[in-house]
């Protein structure tokens, strides 16, 4: 295949001009002379327009949907509208044509679960490589049968989970459960089993992970946030918060930096943007609280001084 190289479309004067297509004409023309290089492009595009609140109905584009590789037939079927006239119908009234192949119970329930998924993730903003790498762990699994019994919804669920986590932006457990219709059991139950299905792994979660986030939700300044970053990078080193989730851990480390700054923020506001109850922040603030100064960035500039940080 090495040898068998496609001839390139250039202009002979200028090989490295890049050329400029004229829709209209279906032309491929040089933009330094003006030679006319392709004639007769074919247009891959749509062949109506489609305004923007016309998109509940029907598409006009007659060239079908976009291919979806993750079904079996990359979806290439031809799906046959059951006919009006008369002439649709033969002497006893049987539809003369029909489907010869309707859609597979699998392409079906993997379709639902595709929708659900592109559902979710557009809930909490999750960018398009992120279904997509959903989609694809989604089949492996269905398509193991390793699952059985669990209810798509809840597989799907889990496999978004993943797929944050292996892009490196991870959500909790309680993101995912809120905008899914599955409990949080049944969620990480199905996240264990699928790792052990596709023998794949996830790095383990950081504080680092979440903080940039909970802050900007927060409505908090960089020099917090850094700040933040700092406090529960160094009480890990510390080792001061042994066997606490990196959440809380973040949840306190930005408590702690926010009452020492002046944009101040009450356990509550943190614990409902993170997602862990005031108890559990005070909890890990007691446990780094002792060596508060310590944690602190050399160059913050404190509003509150430390020794008059809030002891709970």
């Amino acid at each position: 295949l090495d040898g068998l190289t496609l001839p390139r479309v250039q202009c002979p004067n200028h090989p490295d001009a890049i050329l400029v297509e004229d829709y209209r004409a279906g032309d491929m023309i040089c933009p330094e002379c003006g030679l006319v290089v392709g004639d007769r492009v074919i247009d891959v595009g749509s062949e109506w327009r489609t305004f923007s609140n016309e998109k509940a109905l029907k598409d006009p584009s007659r060239v079908g949907d976009a291919q979806n590789p993750l079904l079996n037939g990359g979806d290439l079927t031809t799906m046959i509208s059951k006919g009006t006239g008369a002439a649709s119908f033969d002497e006893f009234g049987n539809s003369k044509y029909q489907n010869r192949r309707t859609m597979s119970s699998s392409d079906r329930a993997m379709l639902n679960a595709f929708k659900e998924i592109s559902t979710m993730a557009d809930r909490i903003n999750l960018p398009r490589n992120i279904i997509d790498r959903t989609n694809n762990l989604f089949k492996q699994v269905y398509e193991q049968k390793s699952l059985k019994g669990r209810a798509n919804d809840a597989i799907a669920s889990a496999c978004l989970y993943i797929a944050c986590r292996q892009e490196g932006v991870p959500r909790t457990f309680k993101e995912i459960c809120a905008v899914s219709r599955i409990s949080k059991k049944e969620i990480g139950r199905c996240f264990k089993l699928i790792l052990k299905a596709l023998e794949t792994s996830v790095d383990l979660i950081t504080t680092g992970d979440f903080m940039s986030r909970f802050c900007s939700n927060l409505g908090l300044p960089k020099q917090v946030q850094m700040a933040a970053t700092f406090i529960a990078r160094k009480a890990v080193e510390l080792d001061l918060v042994p066997g606490r989730s990196p959440i809380s851990v973040a949840a306190a480390a930005i408590y702690m930096a926010s009452q020492a700054s002046a944009e101040k923020k009450t356990q509550k506001e943190i614990g409902d943007i993170a997602g862990v109850a005031d108890v559990t922040i005070r909890q890990s603030y007691r446990l780094i609280y002792p060596r508060a100064a310590e944690l602190f960035p050399p160059d913050f500039k404190f509003d509150t001084p430390v020794d008059k940080l809030p002891q709970l």
